[in-house]
Formats: C-alpha cells, structure tokens, sequence
C-alpha cells in the first residue's frame, strides 16, 4: 500500500506541475504529458485491483494460500 500511495502522491504532484508549466507557457506537450501521467496511473490502479481480487477472492478460495 505505501508504493501505491508514494505513486498517487508522485502523480498529482507531476499533474499539478505540468498543468503550472502549461499556465505559464501555454505549451501543449505539458498537457500532453499530464494526460499520459494520468492514463497511467488508471492502468496501474486496474492492475493493483485486479491483482487484490485475484489474492482475495480467487486464491484464497481455492485454498492455495491458507
């Protein structure tokens, strides 16, 4: 949980820059690269869900891991 944490804090911090870099020069890679950074970390927190349900549900269940 603390790297998921560390990488939702590290995105908003690189969101928020880049967002301040496109304010001051209205440059749109900036946007450009805040909208990769976010698509990113959707896909990372789909893997991390799936990832949690598979341990929760899937091995747990068929006793694997007890």
């Amino acid at each position: 949980m603390l790297i998921l944490r560390l990488l939702l804090v590290l995105a908003a911090l690189f969101i928020i820059f880049s967002g301040g870099a496109y304010m001051i020069t209205r440059n749109r890679r900036y946007l450009n690269l805040a909208w990769q950074i976010v698509r990113f970390v959707i896909f990372m927190l789909l893997i991390f869900v799936v990832l949690f349900l598979l341990e929760r549900y899937v091995l747990i269940g068929w006793r694997i891991f007890v």
